[in-house]
Parts: C-alpha cells; sequence; structure tokens
C-alpha cells in the first residue's frame, strides 16, 4: 500500500484473489480513517476538487437510482460536482509547513464546509482561499480570510510590501496534483470506498514517507491506543 499498487497488484504479489486483497486493504485504510483527528493553525489555505465516483460493485443502489450499470469508464458531469451527480467534492485544508484534511462532501455550501473548517482550524487563524463565495462567511466563523481572484488571473498577491508572494493557494494546488497521480492506479474507486482512499493519503502525506519507509509510521498510528 505504501508503493500504492492495485488491489489487483498486492493480490498477484501476495499470491491472493483480489477480493481478499481488497479487504485487507479496506480494513488497514478503515484504521487510518479512524486515527486521531487532525488539527489545523496558523496559516491555511482551503480548496475544493472534484473526484468522478460512483457506485462501482454496489449494483443496488445503481438500481435504487433508476439506471443500468455503466459499460464504459464513469465519466463525470462538467461543472461543479455534487455526490448525486457522481462527481463528488473534495474539500482540502493545508496548514503551511504542516499536515492537510482532505474530506469528501455531499456537496459544496457553506453549511456543509463550515463543520469541517470549525472542527479542524483553530480560531484565529489565517485562512487563504479563491473568490468562491462558499468561504465569504470566514470571518463570521472566528478566522481572518485572504483571497486570490483566479478568475481575473491573480494567483499569488504581495500584501505587506515584503516580496513575498504570500497570498495564494498553490501549496494545496500542488497537493491536489499529487493526489490525482496517487488515485490514478485505483480506476472506478467508488463513493463508499473514496473515503478510505483520502484517509490514507491524508496519512502518507502527513508522515511525509511514502514506499517501505512508510511501514513504520503506519504501524505506529494503527497500534497507538
Amino acid at each position: 500500500m505504501g508503493l500504492n499498487l492495485s488491489n489487483e497488484q498486492i493480490g498477484a504479489e501476495l499470491d491472493l484473489a483480489s477480493g481478499e486483497a481488497q479487504a485487507m486493504t479496506a480494513q488497514l485504510r478503515a484504521g487510518v480513517v479512524e486515527k486521531k483527528p487532525v488539527k489545523l493553525s496558523g496559516e491555511v489555505e482551503a480548496d475544493e476538487i472534484y473526484i468522478v465516483a460512483g457506485h462501482k460493485g454496489h449494483p443496488e443502489i445503481v438500481r435504487a437510482l433508476g439506471r443500468e450499470g455503466r459499460q464504459r469508464r464513469l465519466q463525470g458531469q462538467r461543472g461543479r460536482g455534487t455526490l448525486q451527480k457522481e462527481k463528488p467534492p473534495i474539500l482540502g485544508l493545508l496548514q503551511r509547513q504542516g499536515e492537510v484534511v482532505i474530506r469528501m462532501l455531499p456537496n459544496v455550501q457553506q453549511a456543509t464546509i463550515q463543520p469541517v473548517i470549525v472542527g479542524t482550524v483553530k480560531p484565529e487563524s489565517v485562512l487563504y482561499t479563491d473568490a468562491y463565495d462558499i468561504y465569504s462567511s470566514l470571518p463570521e466563523w472566528g478566522y481572518s480570510h485572504k483571497t486570490v481572484n483566479h478568475a481575473q488571473g491573480e494567483y499569488a498577491r504581495d500584501e505587506d510590501g515584503d516580496g513575498f508572494h504570500e497570498v495564494h493557494i498553490n501549496t494545496l494546488e500542488g497537493f491536489w496534483s499529487w493526489l490525482r497521480s496517487w488515485l490514478r492506479p485505483h480506476r472506478g474507486i467508488s463513493q463508499e470506498k473514496l473515503p478510505l482512499y483520502l484517509g490514507f493519503f491524508e496519512c502518507v502525506y502527513n508522515v511525509r514517507r511514502c514506499g517501505k519507509a512508510l511501514l513504520s509510521s503506519l504501524l505506529a498510528l494503527l497500534l497507538a491506543p
């Protein structure tokens, strides 16, 4: 798992059926997700992306939606997504020089992002976002708020004149690229399993280890009381 192999690859390596490998990796990912919550403070970047994810392996849900199972790879609808549109939003909160928190949401509204932000980011922290209006209430929730307007071609801004463009979400943009690359070998992740994959990747990023070097950190996390 630290080498980011698919369940099929893990099964082949261990001479197991892919279903057995999937059950084992799912249990490990679930243990990681149940770990002690991450708390962020200081300078925190916030942003969201949308991951195409349907109901692979859950035909009963597909039937309940009133449609036939897909024969080809799922294609998400254009624009901002929701769980119902099979393009769930992923909210990311990344402390500069620190840890990250990523959560799958049913949709992107203030009512859905507020519990995650308030429960994760300490009050009086500075949050950097784009100009999306769902973040407009951050000052009311107890945070300083600074934005960049991507629609106007603004991606970083120097507010204090020190020559350093501190107002940006470029760190999180780079994180999203890494996340997409990490998920690519696991094609067709369902909505039901996606939070487990996100939680595992969050752990990989926060311990700053992957491959065989991840083993000690992963064991320490899973065996902690």
